[in-house]
């Protein structure tokens, strides 16, 4: 039996670092002043760097030695002024990301991307509610905004109209949504997004390297029953059981009024509507590629590597959702006329203010840090430095996906953390000998998985104020002392399938995606 004392020791240390984070976090600016401030640094840095004569030895066959360059000095201050605009505007994810929102943008309009989740989550047997509130939650990445605000209240409202506690259901949604971030059945918008970030970091060492948005789909489509079955397993032995009983007067809210709408009969036939349009299209879209004779093969090599197709699937993304969703709103009456779609594209790109000017800043970031070597020269290093201390082989991994997981604790965003971690982590894993496409997936499990237990995630203020509303004294603590369990076993269960993975079957983690890099020794 535990000793009062010793319990009340343990949740104070773990009271007192979860405050520690939080005041960690809160020191930090915004992402776009960060980036802000990392630019003027790189400025900076460089001029101290030039007057030094940092430099490395290039581990290319034939290289010479990579030395920094000054942007503290006139030709410096010219690169910059005269390339401000093309940093921002040849961003490779600035216009694969804006383009794959239209369409999902019109299958958020419509209705059919929150059809689809409550017909998912609403129509399951009462056996089978909670994984299929996580599996509903991590499809739901490909529109974020829906699976917080539509899934994680909507669950919390159906485990308590079974019997069940709500804030296991918020739990259990929430944990699908936010820690499987980056698992899905189908690309969605974050994989172009952090693909193309990818790319720019891998041209440091390779400029001809290209990492595509199906560059983790194999691994991250796997991950989602994966993440499904732990969640549930997490929810029903260990956060449901730790709940206890709900008592109905904890709420904050007349818990009578809460009503859960089933899918209309109209809205039943959008969604059969839909279906039949996403079928026709992979029907078609498979002419194209599965035949040897596929227009959108590889036009020199008859392959489906380099393929207009894989160089192209933002195109499709786009396409997959806009016609389905076109299909919902038309049958339902949502969407009746071309100004109707219009509105639902404009309204999409009116919620990525933030996201623009986000991506200016860190696109002369990586810009900047990319013309002064630093990348270059701090991955040699780097590299060297692993190889000294014997931390080439798989090992290195564990250290990365812990690093990744415990910076997400305080700087929240997927794209402004791999934006700045990217352009040294990427080139120096490439010089002991790993890819590209397997280094993102490293860095996506260590994103995501903390997710849920951060202040800074930026959600989190909205998952606070729904699950007050059924506990009306829970604070911050509680809420991430609920979710610890699903971030420690989402980690280790991700991580494992991860190794086992990648090195056990030396699988490929996407289309066409290598394990290694041939590897070069500094």
């Amino acid at each position: 039996m535990t000793h009062p004392s010793n319990t009340t020791t343990k949740r104070g240390a773990f009271t007192r670092f979860l405050d520690t984070v939080e005041w960690l976090g809160n020191l930090l600016p915004h992402p776009i002043t960060l980036f802000a401030i990392f630019c003027l640094l790189i400025i900076i840095g460089s001029g101290i760097a030039g007057y030094f004569g940092l430099s490395a030895q290039d581990p290319r066959p034939g290289g010479g030695i990579i030395e920094a360059v000054s942007l503290m000095n006139a030709e410096g201050l010219q690169r910059i002024v005269t390339s401000l605009v093309t940093n921002f505007t040849g961003f490779t994810p600035l216009g694969t990301v804006l383009v794959a929102l239209l369409g999902v943008g019109i299958a958020e309009r419509s209705g059919l991307l929150s059809a689809a989740m409550r017909g998912l989550v609403m129509n399951a047997h009462p056996r089978a509610v909670t994984v299929a509130v996580v599996f509903a939650g991590v499809i739901s990445n490909t529109a974020a905004e829906l699976g917080y605000v539509v899934l994680v209240p909507l669950s919390a409202m159906i485990f308590h109209s079974l019997g069940r506690h709500p804030l296991a259901g918020l739990a259990a949604a929430f944990a699908g949504v936010s820690a499987g971030y980056s698992a899905n059945l189908l690309i969605g918008t974050v994989d172009p997004l952090l693909a193309g970030i990818t790319t720019k970091a891998a041209n440091l060492i390779d400029p001809d390297y290209l990492v595509g948005a199906e560059a983790n789909w194999y691994f991250m489509a796997i991950s989602t029953f994966l993440i499904a079955i732990m969640g549930t397993v997490v929810t029903e032995k260990i956060v449901e059981p730790k709940l206890g009983k709900y008592d109905p007067s904890e709420a904050s809210i007349d818990l009578e009024e809460q009503k859960i709408e089933s899918l209309t009969k109209l809205e039943k036939r959008g969604m059969i509507g839909a279906g039949i349009s996403f079928l026709v299209l992979a029907i078609l879209l498979a002419f194209t590629i599965v035949p040897e004779w596929g227009i959108l093969r590889n036009p020199e090599t008859g392959e489906v590597r380099n393929s207009p197709f894989l160089k192209g699937i933002v195109a499709f993304i786009f396409i997959t959702f806009a016609i389905p969703g076109f299909v919902y709103g038309w049958i339902t009456g949502v969407m009746k006329t071309d100004r109707d779609v219009i509105d639902a594209m404009s309204n999409s790109m009116s919620t990525m203010g933030m996201y623009i000017v986000l991506v200016f800043f860190a696109a002369q970031f990586v810009a900047f840090f990319g013309w002064t070597n630093f990348g270059s020269i701090f991955a040699v290093k780097g590299a060297e430095f692993l190889t000294s201390a014997g931390l080439t082989g798989p090992v290195v991994f564990v250290l990365f996906i812990a690093m990744c997981a415990f910076v997400n604790l305080m700087l929240g965003s997927a794209s402004a953390q791999w934006a700045i971690t990217a352009p040294i982590f990427v080139p120096m894993l490439m010089i002991i000998g790993y890819s590209p496409e397997v280094i993102q997936v490293a860095y996506r499990i260590g994103d995501s998985t903390t997710n849920i237990i951060t202040p800074m995630m930026s959600y989190f203020g909205l998952i606070l104020a729904v699950a007050v509303r059924y506990k009306k004294d829970l604070g911050i603590g509680t809420l991430i002392a609920t979710m610890l369990p699903y971030s420690i076993v989402f980690m280790l269960g991700w991580s494992a399938l991860f190794f086992i993975w990648v090195f056990g079957f030396d699988m490929p983690v996407g289309i066409n995606a290598p394990t290694y890099y041939p590897a070069v020794t500094p």
